[in-house]
């Protein structure tokens, strides 16, 4: 397994965008928290190297809701995905 770089630039560019697009907020049903933001990969970086950087593969969660959803990526992709893709 290759291992994250967190200071890549293109690592750097698909979070800043995906913040972008989600208005700076966390994007978990119920939440508007601007507070400790984190980009999350909707589907697992290590598991899907084509989409890492791809900005529909990206949500927006609050510290909280990112904590809840790590490890349960699968139970969450399908209402991500839709999230995100509503716009």
């Amino acid at each position: 397994m290759t291992s994250r770089n967190y200071s890549d630039p293109a690592y750097t560019k698909w979070r800043k965008a995906v913040r972008q697009r989600d208005n700076g907020r966390c994007r978990f049903p119920g939440c508007t928290s601007s507070d400790r933001l984190q980009v999350h990969h909707i589907r697992r970086w290590a598991d899907h190297p084509t989409i890492r950087y791809q900005v529909s593969n990206g949500i927006t969660l609050c510290h909280t809701h990112h904590k809840l959803v790590t490890k349960h990526e699968d139970m969450y992709a399908t209402l991500f995905i839709r999230i995100v893709t509503a716009g």
